[in-house]
């Protein structure tokens, strides 16, 4: 476990904490960036449709918001809300599955926090690009979705 990691979920929600953490230090040993703080929150629709109005200023619920709080992009501190629901409406749409849908928006959200960004088509596209190699060293990192 990476202590300086924190995952909370939200009741009704069933993720697996150990998968997470172990994500998590694949991504960031991949990236080559240090941890210094992270919160990885799992959260539902309401919960994230607050924080996305109070500080996004968007009255919906998203699948994902990053809060950065480091202006280092090598020293990760920061703060990661995942919507389970919206992740899973997601998987529906995009044609894979809950659980490659959650370790997509782990790194999406991470990728934020060292500075990716995803505003423009190019930018997009690199960062999904960036995504999909760091998926492929997650394999074997154990179930993140509990039954």
């Amino acid at each position: 476990m990476i202590s300086n990691l924190s995952v909370s979920i939200e009741k009704g929600i069933k993720i697996n904490k150990n998968a997470v953490h172990n994500a998590v230090a694949r991504i960031t040993k991949f990236l080559n960036v240090e941890l210094f703080s992270l919160d990885i929150n799992f959260v539902l629709p309401d919960t994230i449709t607050v924080i996305n109005k109070k500080y996004l200023n968007h009255n919906y619920a998203t699948d994902i918001i990053s809060f950065n709080y480091s202006f280092e992009s090598n020293n990760l501190d920061g703060e990661i809300l995942i919507c389970s629901e919206v992740a899973s409406e997601n998987a529906i749409r995009f044609k894979t599955t809950y659980e490659q849908e959650i370790r997509r928006l782990i790194i999406h959200g991470i990728l934020h926090l060292v500075g990716y960004d995803d505003s423009t088509d190019s930018q997009r596209k690199l960062m999904r690009a960036k995504e999909n190699k760091i998926l492929l060293k997650l394999k074997g990192i154990g179930r993140l979705t509990v039954k």
